[in-house]
């Protein structure tokens, strides 16, 4: 049998990447130039986290096709890479912090509901795609957060069981998510303040960035299971 690893599961937009205000500035001006007005704030807290054909779907309705949902989701990335390129650049202390989770013998996994064309923008773009051991993304999974898919996915290709795995997230459906998935979850607040996070039995830490975080008192927690949740 087996044994499990260690591993360190990073979404990336938000998480290994400050830049969910870009990504939201690029919603609002692709749905706007579709006559939706919409509040920042909510729309953040509502979609961060799904698929861009999920989002697609919510504001333009379900009639869309598979293939007109791809179509706009590259209008839509496109303009998010536009925007957000002279500012790509890591969360603070994050390479430092994945440096001793390396040292210490942690797997490094992506679990991101973004789609092939943004994990290379970033990963390559800041060449971090060697550093970690397992890659899962949209085009992986059918289904986006809450959902707890991409997590498992993330997991098993780090040969990771759950309970072995911290997820660091910076979303409310990110760390429902995990929840789902029966893992621990770091929230850095690049985005929501820690109240926004509050209901989460699963929330280990909440720090500002990679630079409050210790490897070794995160593994010292309590193991998250599925048995532990609510519902």
């Amino acid at each position: 049998m087996t044994t499990s690893q260690r591993a360190f599961i990073f979404d990336m937009d938000g998480t290994i990447v400050d830049n969910m205000a870009y990504h939201t500035e690029s919603w609002l001006a692709f749905f706007g130039k579709r006559g939706h007005t919409l509040d920042p704030d909510a729309f953040f807290r509502d979609t961060a986290g799904r698929q861009g054909h999920e989002i697609m779907r919510t504001y333009l309705g379900d009639h869309l096709t598979n293939e007109e949902t791809a179509a706009l989701d590259v209008e839509k990335e496109s303009l998010y890479r536009e925007l957000y390129a002279p500012h790509l650049a890591v969360t603070g202390g994050f390479e430092q912090f994945i440096a001793r989770a390396k040292a210490a013998g942690v797997k490094l996994a992506v679990a991101t509901a973004a789609p092939p064309a943004n994990i290379d923008f970033t990963l390559d773009g800041l060449d971090l795609r060697k550093q970690f051991d397992a890659i899962a993304g949209a085009a992986d999974v059918t289904r986006g957060k809450p959902n707890p898919d991409v997590f498992l996915l993330a997991a098993e290709r780090a040969r990771s069981l759950p309970a072995d795995s911290i997820v660091f997230e910076d979303a409310p459906l990110g760390v429902e998510a995990a929840r789902r998935a029966g893992m621990r979850a770091v929230v850095l607040t690049t985005t929501l303040p820690a109240e926004a996070f509050a209901q989460f039995d699963n929330v280990i830490a909440i720090a500002r960035d990679f630079s409050e975080l210790d490897v070794d008192a995160l593994f010292a927690t309590e193991p998250y299971t599925l048995a532990d949740a609510t519902n």
